[in-house]
């Protein structure tokens, strides 16, 4: 039962995203929805893994108690109740959905966005009330019309898809977005926000909710914008300043607001909600069939992924890796951690400099994941506390190791793709390992210390370091042979013939500690240690 990893459900998730983690055999499901506080600070300890909505607070008061969690499913998009640089310091994943519901969230914003330019909502209650006047209703067409998209990510670019095709203007303000991605969705690139505003008959906002966004539409915002402006807000609350809002619909400077999100939620009543020129829902942006199913699923996946120590590609306090990227990429990030594992069990000697140097088709990528898969091989077996993907590079901080990195296109030494890591310790001494991946997208151990090899790293492994002299392999083949292990591979590197060699033997299991000694004793040969991997 020790291998049994238990995951704790306290939000809603969709039939489909638990049926995949009840199929999981070494998995164990416990569904408590609106648990108390209280209750939950009782019983994390005894969980692996928790899923929430936006509705449960994750900080370091639950951390505390979580002495077994490795990682929280966020279902949904927004993460404003996660101490996420808590989490990272306790090597604890957090993931989320961002792209699920996109589609869902996008479509809301264009609903309400209708909806204020044609009156729609008013316009029900006005005929169900027993009235017909179409006159009160005049709307506005959006063809022709300039959208203001702030934020260009994922859901602003399918809204500027859609829009472009009703034929309005898009605008754009993101900072963090390529001149290319601009292009994509067919809108002009606005450098300030300012600029946007002043431009913009429509303005929607699809940003995260971070310090720098709270607020960004106040009320010195709406000056500047053009009279009877109209705006929607279906990302996250306080974007928008409610108060300057108020303001604006009391001077008429506003023609309508279209509200999904709201300063506090829940929420029943607000100074907003006496406008029939306010459109209100809440908080559904997320709320199809589609986005829940798709939301539970994908968030189902990860929390799988994460419990069996994978990549998991949406968690928020890792490099992100689009699933396109993943097959790509999760060569070089095993070959890493495994070179990574292999220092420590060579040398003692405590660290100071990681320099890492990625070559030719590698050199292009995004490497920060491989980066830290490395740190991670490297610091997980000396570390007392848990090491990880989250957590490896804030390890190596604090352990004062610095960590260099250098990317180039260019190909090295007959090899498409290289990497080469040169640690540094802080006794003078330096430790070279390089490796690549082959044709068949098999990692290879090809340099290290200074000696070339074309080795493929197992679980088991045994280095030799020995005299070049004649006689030394078949010794050590005999010696194993007497230890009833059998041996796959040998590779053998020197630099100067005559001078020292080093052996590397791939081994169906680990060689034992006497028969280790016993081995060393052995004329010519210098040292010998098993690699674990």
């Amino acid at each position: 039962m020790n291998d049994i990893k238990k995951i704790l459900v306290v939000d809603n998730i969709d039939p489909m995203g638990l049926e995949l983690l009840k199929k999981e055999k070494d998995f164990q499901l416990d569904i408590k929805i609106g648990i108390e506080r209280e209750d939950l600070l009782n019983i994390i300890g005894n969980y692996h893994a928790l899923m929430i909505r936006s509705d449960t607070k994750v900080d370091s008061e639950l951390m505390d108690k979580a002495i077994n969690l490795k990682i929280v499913g966020r279902a949904g998009n927004g993460v404003d109740n996660i101490d996420i640089p808590e989490a990272t310091k306790r090597g604890i994943i957090v993931a989320n959905t961002p792209d699920s519901n996109s589609i869902s969230a996008c479509e809301l914003a264009i609903a309400l966005l209708l909806a204020q330019s044609r009156n729609v909502c008013s316009a029900d209650k006005f005929l169900k009330e027993g009235n017909w006047d179409r006159d009160s209703f005049m709307g506005n067409e959006l063809y022709s019309k300039t959208l203001g998209i702030i934020g260009l990510g994922r859901i602003g670019a399918l809204v500027a898809t859609r829009m472009h095709a009703f034929g309005m203007n898009i605008v754009a303000y993101d900072p963090y977005i390529s001149e290319e991605r601009f292009k994509r969705y067919n809108a002009t690139r606005m450098e300030t926000l300012d600029e946007l505003l002043m431009q913009s008959d429509y303005v929607t906002i699809h940003t995260p909710r971070t310090e720098e966004t709270i607020g960004m539409i106040g009320e010195r915002e709406l000056g500047i914008m053009k009279d009877g402006v109209r705006l929607v807000n279906a990302a996250r609350g306080k974007l928008m300043d409610e108060k300057a809002l108020l303001m604006g619909l009391e001077s008429g400077k506003i023609a309508s607001v279209g509200l999904d999100v709201h300063d506090k939620e829940p929420r029943y009543s607000s100074p907003l909600y006496q406008f029939d020129n306010v459109v209100v829902t809440p908080h559904i942006g997320a709320t199809t069939v589609e986005a829940q199913q798709n939301v539970g699923m994908t968030i189902a996946e990860q929390v799988i992924n994460g419990l069996k120590g994978g990549i998991v590609p949406n968690a928020v306090n890792l490099p992100v890796i689009h699933r396109d990227e993943l097959k790509e990429i999760t060569p070089y990030i095993d070959l890493m951690e495994n070179l990574g594992k292999i220092y420590y069990q060579l040398h003692k000697a405590p660290i100071e400099l990681v320099e890492i140097n990625y070559r030719g088709e590698i050199g292009v990528q995004d490497t920060e994941i491989v980066t830290i898969a490395f740190l991670k091989g490297l610091l997980e077996p000396v570390m007392k506390d848990k090491v990880n993907y989250i957590n490896s590079r804030v390890k190596a901080n604090d352990s004062g190791i610095a960590v260099n990195v250098n990317n180039t296109s260019e190909a090295y030494d007959g090899y498409s793709n290289l990497i080469t890591v040169e640690i540094r310790s802080n006794r003078g001494f330096t430790f070279t390992l390089a490796g690549t991946i082959s044709t068949k997208g098999e990692g290879k151990l090809v340099e290290i210390a200074g000696y070339e090899v074309d080795v493929k790293p197992t679980e088991h492994m045994l280095f030799i370091q020995n005299k070049d002299v004649p006689g030394v392999i078949g010794q050590v083949g005999t010696f194993i042979g007497d230890q009833d292990i059998n041996v796959a591979t040998m590779q053998v590197g020197r630099k100067l013939k005559g001078d020292k060699a080093l052996m590397i033997l791939t081994i169906d299991e680990r060689i034992a500690k006497d028969a280790l000694t016993e081995l060393e004793n052995i004329p010519d040969i210098i040292w010998a240690k098993n690699i674990n991997l």
